[in-house]
């Protein structure tokens, strides 16, 4: 096992502390400001201006589409040289767009370049990798316990030379972003089959296809996300050509796995930054205040949830990095415990670590006017998104067992 970083990861992880801040951390009021004035305009979906400058100078310097392993369409890093990199965007939780490295367009690119027909990766990862179209992944729906992605109810029948779709989806992350084009939705093509796992299918569908109806934005505890947005979505009767079927009917739950599994661990990683992010704010938020006629920083209560938060970072990291070590070099199948274990083990910890400093702000620590309120939602949405909590127990458990029975 080994975890030195190589000089190409040392070389993008300095370049990429630079670029935070030079033109990440001095820009926070500005998107806040281009956030209100979109918001008062009537489009708080659309681009915010500053962003397309950001990213122009992001792909100047190399920093562009450093998640995606192919090297043919990307850098090529392995999961242990991403690590850090993430981890560095996950310090402020909108900023990995500026390196068209933010969910959910990072899986479905994986899933155009990795089960992508020539002819799909054409017309739909050619753009998203450019950055010039934005996508969504159209998997939960509110009237199932979509934890077990078997309920899926969604319908994709096959009529002649076209798939018919109709269904409800929901919290559907980037799809009422004006820039989405393309969902990668997944839907059941063969719902009596034996096999609960070869009923599912994933199909592109252009988000601009007539029966498409959004509904509404849905919040995350209380609070919307523009300009990206998790809407509840209506496909009623909604047509595309066969020839946007992904890999054959019947491989929906297989191509779910292989995204998922990057998809899991990225988000471990930004969270991780989220971490370090609040911890430094606690730190000095505590060295600051008086209370009693001493520093806070002073205090015992303080000082052993100083200590506990730096072991808990640490101790995510380490098991991050040793599932990307795994994903790295057996693969992202085998390593499927070690996934379940960072993605239980890491919310909880970082969202432990945002609470405390949450209450060491007091009062400010629950309003606007930090990052720590987006940072919790970041955290606790985690615990549900990708896989609730109690499925990845349930997962880690049966492997152990196995060698028991």
């Amino acid at each position: 096992m080994h975890f030195e970083f190589t000089p190409r990861a040392i070389a993008l992880r300095d370049e990429l502390l630079k670029f935070m801040d030079e033109f990440v951390y001095p820009n926070e009021k500005r998107r806040e400001e281009e956030l209100a004035a979109n918001a008062r305009s009537g489009r708080a979906y659309a681009e915010l201006p500053m962003m397309a400058g950001l990213k122009a100078k992001a792909r100047e310097r190399g920093l562009w589409n450093l998640f995606l392993p192919e090297a043919e369409h990307g850098p090529g890093l392995t999961n242990v040289e991403y690590a850090p990199l993430c981890e560095i965007m996950g310090r402020r939780y909108w900023c990995a767009e500026i390196f068209n490295c933010s969910a959910p367009d990072t899986g479905n690119m994986e899933v155009l370049a990795r089960y992508g027909t020539k002819a799909q990766q054409e017309r739909w990862l050619t753009p998203l990798l450019a950055g010039e179209i934005r996508s969504s992944f159209a998997m939960t729906e509110p009237e199932v316990a979509s934890s077990d992605a078997t309920n899926i109810r969604c319908s994709i029948r096959r009529e002649g030379n076209e798939y018919v779709i109709n269904g409800r989806k929901w919290y559907i992350t980037g799809a009422m972003n004006e820039r989405c084009e393309i969902f990668i939705l997944m839907g059941k093509t063969d719902p009596d089959n034996a096999d609960r796992h070869r009923q599912q299918s994933m199909i592109l569908v252009p988000k601009n296809t007539p029966g498409i109806t959004i509904v509404r934005d849905m919040q995350l505890l209380g609070m919307y996300d523009p300009p990206f947005g998790h809407p509840e979505i209506v496909f009623e009767n909604v047509r595309v050509p066969v020839e946007n079927i992904l890999l054959g009917e019947g491989r929906g739950f297989e191509i779910a796995q292989g995204r998922l599994g990057p998809g899991r661990i990225h988000h471990c990683m930004r969270a991780i930054g989220m971490a370090e992010s609040a911890l430094e704010m606690m730190c000095r938020r505590l060295v600051s205040r008086t209370a009693f006629h001493k520093p806070l920083s002073e205090q015992g209560v303080w000082r052993e949830r100083i200590a506990e938060s730096r072991m808990l970072i640490e101790q995510s990291r380490w098991m991050v990095l040793n599932a990307a070590y795994r994903m790295d070099t057996v693969g992202n199948k085998v390593a499927a415990k070690e996934i379940a274990m960072i993605k239980v083990l890491t919310p909880n910890n970082c969202a432990k670590v945002i609470d405390w400093a949450m209450q060491a702000f007091g009062a400010m620590g629950l309003s606007q006017d930090t990052l720590l309120t987006h940072f919790y939602a970041y955290e606790r949405h985690l615990r549900v998104a990708d896989g609730p909590d109690e499925v990845h127990r349930n997962a880690i458990a049966k492997q152990e067992l196995a060698a028991y029975q």
